[in-house]
């Protein structure tokens, strides 16, 4: 038997930034798996980004402009990587509550910026060797 019917939020949005859902009869229909493949290369160009923004931080002669694509990047993957996740959690939570486990915590509360601005963080203090 299968998991009830959930719409999956699609790794994408329409031209003026809307999100878009799928609605489909399995996980493994020719747009669920599209849409797999476009997360997958999604966390990958995020892998290259964060590697990119690493050399960029560490690179102390790095000049404004290389600092502000780099940041522009990384903040266009965070927001990829988000979408996965919230979408990957909604259909956690479906497949929970139709096979009885208490559904799991809301994503505004672990990730509290999905529902609000963010909060600013505090900055960690490092021992460094």
């Amino acid at each position: 038997m299968n998991v009830p019917e959930v719409l999956r939020l699609l790794p994408w949005t329409t031209p003026d930034g809307k999100p878009c859902y799928l609605s489909a009869d399995s996980e493994d229909s020719r747009l669920s798996r599209l849409a797999d493949d476009i997360e997958a290369a999604q966390l990958d160009s995020g892998d290259q980004v964060l590697v990119g923004a690493r050399a960029v931080l560490a690179d102390s002669k790095a000049g404004e402009r290389a600092v502000r694509f780099a940041l522009t990047r990384a903040t266009e993957s965070l927001e990829d990587v988000l979408r996965i996740a919230v979408s990957r959690g909604e259909r956690i939570k479906a497949a929970d509550r139709w096979h009885g486990h208490p559904a799991s915590p809301d994503p505004s509360r672990v990730l509290p910026w999905i529902s609000g601005p963010p909060v600013s963080p505090q900055p960690e203090k490092r021992n460094r060797p």
